[in-house]
């Protein structure tokens, strides 16, 4: 039956349709039929997350070879979620791409770069479903080199797009090498890769091999989400990937390894594990110096996709401050940003690329009163800034309101009303850059040759992901309600940890 297989399908589908992309011979064609694989992706992932939500985590057991000596897909409330996430990620951006390629990526990679897009969305959806310690590693690099050829594709437009994908390769690569050498400690002292089993014959066990697999693991997930100070990779790759791969990128691949960040923490290891604490203690100081170090850095940048980078290494910051709290507040806070910002950050993005197909640049010159030459892709951007800001009626809004009151839940050493005072003051630096853009946009006088239209392939998605970014804003309590089940799965007594405080 099809429920049966709902675990393992939004994985096979777009890695058996990369093969077949590949040999489609023009890009409106490739790009159809990748946008056709990410829509049944995404209806079968909705199921997924709905079945979850219903009847609880389910498996499914590869080659019917039952865990811990199979390899096991299993998908709880918050797996479904990224999940879900990723795949409506992919199905706004794949048709958006179909008309953005042709002015971004040179005319005979077309079907390669949809082919790449759909190998990097099934990694990403394997790396969420799996079971398997192992298997993250492997669907991680298989994402992580995909993403790395897609970042160098933007090369005909800035053959900066080279130097960046290099510098992504060679810094995954050592997180990739770190994560693995975790792996292989683990393994040495527990003899299993199954999540489930590793959580099991960990109980009890604290020693000098098992802290260091610990470490291991964790820095090497800190790189692959852009954790500060491990971000060096993320500003350039965004900026000069092709303006869909950066949308994309930035919505799934660091929430992805966020999500990844979690199942090891309180899947694996568990708060019977004495040594957690001190990843909290580092996500607490990296987390807040993150959100402040990148948004100073956004203020003075000059390319609006530099700008949007760098917050997005601020608003990882918040990920990790709710995670630093270890309580069931905290972690459903993190996964509530995660999907809204996954939301706002394809917003901008899409918005920016419309404006670089439109005009051929992304330097904020360019957005001189585009206001009055681009309402609508102008009314875009301003809809997802307002919501990384945090203004009301907005889904940012709401992630900043359930981390606030998640802090102020929280047993710190630090006062919870410093943490609070901090997020507002990095939100106000966050006014500070968008505030920026929105002025030259609407305020300054347009300069340079008229822009070109923007087909509406481009411009359906973004007004589609505005919408929901306003949505999520006026009516999130299904989304709360829901981040909240998964994080108490998450953090329940047979995985780690039960309550809230």
């Amino acid at each position: 039956m099809l429920l049966d297989d709902l675990p393992v399908l939004p994985v096979i589908l777009p890695l058996v349709a990369a093969p077949v992309c590949l040999l489609l011979p023009n890009n409106r064609l490739a790009g159809s039929f990748a946008t056709l694989v990410a829509w049944i992706a995404l209806v079968l992932s909705a199921m997924l997350l709905h079945t979850v939500a219903v009847v609880g985590p389910v498996e499914y057991a590869l080659g019917g070879w039952a865990s811990p000596l199979g390899i096991i897909y299993r998908v709880d409330l918050a797996g479904a979620i990224v999940m879900t996430l990723v795949a409506l990620m992919a199905s706004v951006t794949f048709p958006y791409a179909i008309e953005s390629a042709r002015e971004e990526i040179v005319p005979s990679q077309t079907s390669a770069f949809f082919a790449m897009f759909l190998i990097v969305f099934a990694g990403l959806m394997g790396v969420v479903a799996t079971g398997d310690a192992f298997n993250v590693f492997v669907f991680l690099e298989i994402s992580s080199l995909s993403t790395y050829t897609l970042v160098a594709m933007g090369a005909k437009r800035d053959r900066r797009a080279l130097t960046a994908a290099f510098t992504y390769l060679v810094l995954g690569t050592i997180g990739a090498t770190f994560f693995v050498i975790g792996l292989g400690l683990l393994y040495q002292v527990t003899g299993t890769l199954n999540m489930i089993d590793l959580h099991d014959r960990l109980a009890g066990v604290d020693n000098k091999v098992v802290r260091a697999g610990y470490a291991f693991i964790l820095t090497g997930l800190g790189l692959k989400l852009a954790m500060f100070p491990l971000h060096r990779w993320l500003p350039a790759a965004y900026t000069y990937a092709p303006s869909p791969v950066t949308a994309f990128l930035a919505s799934t691949s660091t929430k992805v390894a966020i999500y990844a960040m979690l199942r090891f923490l309180f899947t694996v290891f568990g708060f019977n594990f004495g040594f957690i604490d001190v990843a909290f203690t580092f996500f607490l100081i990296l987390g807040l110096i993150g959100m402040f170090y990148a948004s100073l850095i956004a203020i003075f940048r000059e390319d609006v996709k530099m700008i949007l980078a760098y917050s997005s290494v601020a608003q990882i910051g918040y990920m990790l401050l709710g995670i630093s709290f270890a309580t069931v507040d905290g972690v459903a806070a993190a996964l509530v940003h995660v999907v809204n910002h996954a939301v706002m950050k394809t917003t901008l993005f899409l918005a920016v690329g419309a404006v670089f197909y439109a005009l051929g640049s992304h330097r904020l010159s360019a957005y001189r009163g585009l206001g009055k030459r681009m309402p609508v892709t102008t009314a875009v951007f301003l809809i997802g800034g307002l919501s990384l800001i945090g203004v009301p009626l907005t889904g940012g809004f709401i992630s900043k309101w359930v981390l606030v009151a998640a802090a102020f839940n929280s047993v710190l050493a630090v006062p919870s009303l410093v943490i609070v005072l901090m997020i507002v003051a990095s939100s106000l630096l966050a006014v500070a850059y968008i505030g920026r853009i929105a002025w030259t946009m609407l305020l300054e006088e347009p300069v340079g040759r008229q822009p070109k239209p923007v087909p509406m392939m481009m411009v359906v998605p973004m007004v589609l992901m505005a919408a929901l970014t306003i949505y999520l804003g006026i009516d999130a309590a299904t989304l709360v309600s829901l981040c909240r089940q998964a994080a108490e799965t998450l953090l329940s007594t047979g995985l780690g940890f039960g309550g809230t405080s």
